[in-house]
């Protein structure tokens, strides 16, 4: 079964002529790892915009575990994306007047369905995620500004990985980061992946990452925009 499916997808920006996506079919498989790689300005926000329901195709489709992702409207994507899908942002997005643990937390106050993926202790599942991903313990109940960037990472990937969402969206979340702690911080979000099921989408212009993924894709090989445009995203 594939995780996503576009066909004949295709966005562009009312009154611009151009498309900034212009997909005629990409897949991902049930538990494949994929590195999308691009330029800036080739539409990596635009397609990340596009699977997490912000912005609407202008044409085609989008399935994402077999539901037409495309056409909910924006109640049934906010609560279909808080179900199934984590994400990491590259500015982590974490917030800055919760603590750790209740940062790791907030998806499962959004989804019943995460939320239920915890029982009979969430706090317990978490800070166990947290382990995983080898965060101190003792940083468990600080304010997420007291810590350190690699330590803010691994909180967002833990935010993202709770509750057992089917797919992980990661957006450069290692472009703060040197090559040592990149490849280690990668190496571990993979086992969280492999240890839940999940599919990994893990954008990025660093060429460097891609021997550590299943399958790597330059945006410009499916995506079929004649050249690079400005984004809004």
């Amino acid at each position: 079964m594939n995780i996503i499916e576009l066909k004949d997808l295709t966005f562009r920006w009312p009154q611009r002529n151009e498309s900034i996506i212009n997909i005629e079919h990409f897949s991902l498989a049930h538990g494949e790892k994929l590195f999308v790689s691009g330029a800036s300005g080739s539409g990596k926000s635009t397609l990340l915009g596009l699977l997490s329901g912000i912005i609407k195709p202008s044409s085609g489709s989008i399935h994402i575990l077999q539901t037409q992702f495309s056409t909910l409207n924006g109640p049934q994507s906010d609560q279909f994306r808080a179900d199934h899908i984590g994400y990491i942002f590259q500015q982590f997005n974490l917030i800055p007047y919760l603590s750790v643990i209740e940062n790791v937390l907030l998806p499962s106050l959004f989804s019943n369905r995460r939320k239920q993926q915890l029982q009979p202790d969430p706090q317990a599942q978490a800070i166990e995620l947290l382990a995983k991903l080898k965060l101190p313990k003792d940083c468990i109940n600080r304010q997420v500004t007291q810590l350190s960037i690699g330590q803010q990472q691994r909180v967002a990937a833990a935010r993202a990985l709770i509750g057992n969402p089917e797919l992980i969206i990661a957006d450069e979340p290692t472009s703060a980061l040197d090559r040592d702690n990149r490849s280690a911080f990668i190496q571990l979000l993979m086992e969280q992946c492999t240890l839940t099921g999940a599919s990994l989408l893990f954008v990025s212009h660093d060429q460097q990452l891609q021997p550590l993924f299943d399958r790597h894709l330059a945006l410009s090989q499916f995506n079929n925009c004649e050249e690079p445009v400005d984004e809004y995203l």
